[in-house]
């Protein structure tokens, strides 16, 4: 019988999870600051992709393949390196996997051809299949679950600091020294990180604050696949955490790729200015990450199905803003209440990975976060840029956008179904627990 892990009810949070220790925030902020360096990995592609294109004749479609293979192996093998860590060990499997996307984006900095940099390229994406699902296990695993809202949301913000970054800063170094030192300076980050990792996280000193964290809960139990699967799909509102995430990361996604076209389009922005102006938006939708999934946490304390009306809540903000913000005429309210909008945009990762969490038992969490992963890459995050392409070819860039929102609206549903589900699902899972435990 499976060990459930969920959450506590009213009043149960224990001594151990009132104190978080010192070197729990030293193992999240190394966890961040990989996460970080594999976004940066990812997207200073993106900066460069103009030298690129003068430097080796590349057409669009080249130039679109050196990004989409990166999307591509972390869609493919996600789920079964996350798997094998949970098996072989979660630290091993993190420096093992930050040194892969790092050497491979070193590789990127001497590839002397297209089929050079895309093989380079490929390798970055198996680097970083696993690791937001591995890395966010980690973290859960060494901190109680009144924080897991507020961990998830900021560990999962990480990407957007880093894609940020990844452009920001890959862009001042190639406009200065060229695209080679841009792929270089990223590779470097992300070594210095892993040496770091490597000698500061190890399971060793990771286990007690496991065991204060978790309880008997068994850490590190190994299964069949089909108990596995039962594990991971074993509840109707796992299922809907797992939906809700993936929907509602669609629009994000979507203005996160179109808002420079929409800035230079309808602001008469030069394509600088209109990525930078863009720019701010990907950090205000960090921002809000992290802010409501402190908030959720906050919300949530006392009750077990308030963190579900957090995020069907911040849905429907988010669906508000954006659907009357997108349909007004350009100027500074538009652009507030888009701004306002894509604040909430995102802000559910934080109590749908929580809610992941909650349902599934700790000893499988990298392969449930590699499974949230997977619902997120194939509803929200992949489709999203297309699928507004497509539209846009019809009926204009603008009404794609104003379509949008109404992703928002569709995970709102499916969290209001997870909502109706919780209290039942916790409560057959404790009765699982209870019969296992005796």
């Amino acid at each position: 019988m499976l060990m459930q892990h969920v959450e506590p009810t009213t009043g149960e949070v224990s001594a151990a999870q009132a104190d978080v220790r010192p070197y729990a925030w030293v193992v999240f902020a190394l966890t961040v600051g990989l996460l970080l360096s594999d976004y940066m990995s990812r997207q200073v592609l993106n900066a460069v992709f103009p030298l690129l294109k003068a430097a080796w004749s590349l057409s669009d479609t080249q130039l679109g393949s050196l990004s989409s293979v990166v999307a591509l192996m972390v869609g493919l093998l996600t789920f079964p390196l996350s798997v094998l860590a949970d098996r072989w060990g979660r630290v091993k499997s993190i420096v093992l996997m930050a040194a892969m996307w790092s050497l491979a984006t070193l590789g990127c900095a001497i590839a002397t051809r297209y089929g050079e940099m895309l093989l380079a390229r490929a390798f970055v994406g198996i680097g970083e299949a696993a690791y937001g699902s591995v890395g966010i296990a980690v973290v859960l695993s060494i901190f109680p679950v009144r924080l897991r809202a507020t961990l998830t949301g900021t560990f999962m913000a990480g990407g957007a600091f880093g894609s940020v970054l990844g452009m920001a800063l890959g862009g001042a170094v190639a406009a200065q020294m060229g695209w080679r030192p841009a792929f270089g300076a990223m590779a470097a980050v992300g070594i210095v990180l892993v040496v770091i990792y490597w000698f500061v996280v190890t399971e060793k000193r990771l286990a007690p604050l496991q065991v204060a964290s978790m309880g008997n809960q068994g850490l590190g139990v190994r299964m069949s696949f089909r108990a596995l699967m039962k594990g991971l799909f074993s509840t109707k509102s796992v299922v809907c955490a797992y939906v809700g995430s993936g929907v509602h990361l669609l629009v994000p996604a979507a203005l996160w790729a179109w808002m420079p076209s929409f800035l230079n389009r309808y602001y008469g922005m030069e394509t600088g200015k209109a990525a930078m102006g863009a720019a701010v938006f990907v950090l205000v939708t960090g921002l809000g990450m992290v802010v409501c999934g402190n908030l959720a946490d906050r919300l949530g304390k006392h009750s077990r199905e308030r963190k579900w009306g957090t995020a069907i809540a911040i849905c429907l903000a988010s669906f508000t803003l954006l659907a009357i913000g997108i349909h007004l005429p350009a100027g500074p309210l538009q652009l507030m209440l888009i701004g306002a909008g894509m604040f909430c945009s995102a802000g559910a990762s934080g109590p749908s990975g929580a809610m992941v969490a909650n349902l599934t038992p700790p000893s499988i969490h990298s392969s449930a976060f590699a499974t949230l992963t997977l619902a997120n890459n194939l509803l929200g995050l992949a489709p999203a840029a297309i699928l507004t392409g497509i539209v846009a070819d019809r009926i204009g860039l603008l009404g794609a956008l104003q379509l949008v929102p109404f992703a928002s609206l569709i995970a709102a549903v499916a969290f209001f179904i997870g909502k109706r589900n919780y209290a039942v699902d916790l409560d057959r899972l404790d009765a699982l627990r209870d019969r296992a435990g005796r």
